[in-house]
């Protein structure tokens, strides 16, 4: 027996996350207006649809039920997200900019998702509101649009806690006040701080005003999308933007918890963290790697992004590396250099990294640190268990007993993401792509990451790909957005029975 759900709430929230939609579409018309770029009237009847929609929906809503339980909240945030993709690629399809739905679904499920892969050819050609419509996707998604929702909104009482559980279904869970409006309310605050502090620094060190609030909303939302064709390559003669954008990069790629007890000075906590430190450690190992590997073998002066040694060949082979392991591991995606033109090995090893991820809490996506910490404890204590099978031997993480139950969880979640990568890439080969970009597009997809291997590398875009294709690696982004068991818990039949 299926079980009632509270609709009426569900579809209120609908409406509330569709006006954010259509305000943003708004803020792109003023922008529009002003530079005349001839994008207004698509972008005024796509605010205009939204609005219409999400008032009629809110208006039918209105004598709602305001607490909603668990499976409601699962409901809420997979059909959240898919309604503001939906609705969220009107402005490209209103103002001709894409004429494809199913280029229009991937470029929006790419950004909302903040994973960057991007079917635009000419990124410059398009109309200046477009361009901070795509950014202004990433920055809202970023975070996540149910957690802006209860941010800003808390009208939904207790099943705000149910909606922020499965939206950010993270390992770490940890809040800041006891009040998930409030935690909530304190992360955006971070978020819209350092992603305006990143626009300044940007500006100061040599961007227009528009391209740096566009890559600072980007690169805070670890997404991807640039204003230029070459993406950040195209400023690789100006290391001191491509050096702010890494720290950048790397503070959205850490848990905003830790940031906001460093911003209150408690340090200590952050150079605890046994993820963090995790973090920290892989960076720096695989700089050093790639760093000495460019160095060593790859002249980056006839390579085919053009890299001006600024200071010299050492320094721009740090900052390139750098730069891009930071850019993979917090699945931003930015392009400072081709890596798959880069010797055998360093291409090999960035693939690997797409499996990785940021940290936990963080705006990264992928599999995350936390879970490759917690399962490699975990397979070494499995090599103490076999030589004392009587012993007692538990896992800990900052100084906390680990649940079995979690470990198991972890474990489940690592199986449940490699069938996926798998399967992702089998479908994408039946849908006629070679063998190198299935693996990698499946790959980058499921980890919103953006450039990939193959057709679709860093100096390349997703264009050439099926209309199929398109759909199937979009799903694929949702469902790595949403950390797997989130979305792909409505497609148990446990979900809709009644226990």
């Amino acid at each position: 027996m299926m079980r009632p759900y509270n609709f009426s709430t569900i579809f209120h929230m609908m409406g509330l996350l569709l006006l954010f939609n259509a305000t943003a579409m708004l803020m792109c018309s003023l922008l529009s207006s002003y530079l005349d770029d001839g994008a207004l009237e698509g972008l005024i009847t796509a605010s205009l649809v939204t609005v219409s929609v999400a008032l009629l929906v809110l208006l039918i809503t209105r004598n709602r039920k305001r607490e909603i339980k668990k499976r409601d909240g699962y409901l809420t945030v997979v059909m959240g997200w898919l309604t503001m993709v939906l609705f969220g690629s009107l402005p490209y399809l209103m103002t001709g900019s894409l004429t494809s739905y199913a280029d229009a679904l991937f470029e929006t499920m790419s950004g909302f998702t903040a994973t960057g892969a991007t079917i635009v050819k000419d990124i410059e050609s398009l109309p200046a509101s477009i361009i901070l419509w795509r950014s202004l996707t990433h920055w809202l998604g970023g975070m996540g649009i149910i957690v802006l929702a209860i941010a800003i909104l808390p009208l939904l009482g207790i099943g705000g806690v149910q909606l922020f559980s499965a939206e950010a279904s993270g390992v770490g869970g940890d809040k800041l006040h006891p009040r998930i409006s409030d935690t909530a309310k304190r992360l955006w605050y971070i978020y819209v701080g350092f992603t305006a502090l990143e626009t300044i620094l940007l500006y100061l060190a040599g961007m227009t005003f528009f391209d740096a609030i566009n890559h600072a909303m980007s690169t805070m939302a670890s997404g991807g999308f640039s204003t230029k064709n070459e993406s950040l390559a195209y400023w690789n003669h100006r290391p001191l933007i491509q050096y702010i954008v890494t720290l950048f990069m790397f503070l959205a790629g850490t848990n905003f918890v830790l940031i906001y007890f460093g911003l209150k000075g408690k340090l200590q906590r952050i150079f605890q963290d046994n993820e963090f430190r995790w973090y920290v450690g892989f960076i720096v190992l695989f700089t050093l790697v790639t760093s000495v590997g460019l160095y060593a073998n790859v002249d980056l002066t006839t390579a085919s992004v053009h890299h001006p040694q600024v200071f010299g060949p050492i320094e721009s082979s740090f900052r390139h590396g750098l730069f891009q392991v930071v850019a993979i591991i917090t699945t931003t995606g930015f392009v400072s250099a081709d890596y798959t033109g880069w010797i055998p090995f360093l291409t090999m090893l960035f693939f690997g990294l797409f499996f990785l991820g940021g940290s936990s809490g963080s705006t990264s996506g992928g599999v995350k640190v936390v879970r490759h910490l917690v399962m490699i404890k975990n397979a070494y204590l499995e090599f103490r268990r076999a030589l004392h099978p009587n012993a007692i031997v538990s896992l800990h993480l900052n100084g906390v007993t680990i649940q079995q139950s979690l470990v198991y969880r972890i474990l489940g979640f690592f199986i449940l993401y490699m069938l996926l990568f798998i399967v992702g890439a089998v479908m994408l080969s039946f849908f006629g792509l070679d063998f190198v970009s299935s693996i990698g597009a499946a790959a980058a997809s499921l980890g919103n990451i953006g450039p990939s291997l193959g057709q679709f590398g860093p100096v390349s875009t997703y264009s050439l790909m099926p209309d199929l294709a398109k759909v199937w690696c979009s799903f694929l982004m949702l469902v790595g957005r949403l950390e797997l068991f989130t979305a792909l818990i409505l497609f148990t039949p446990y979900f809709w029975r009644d226990h």
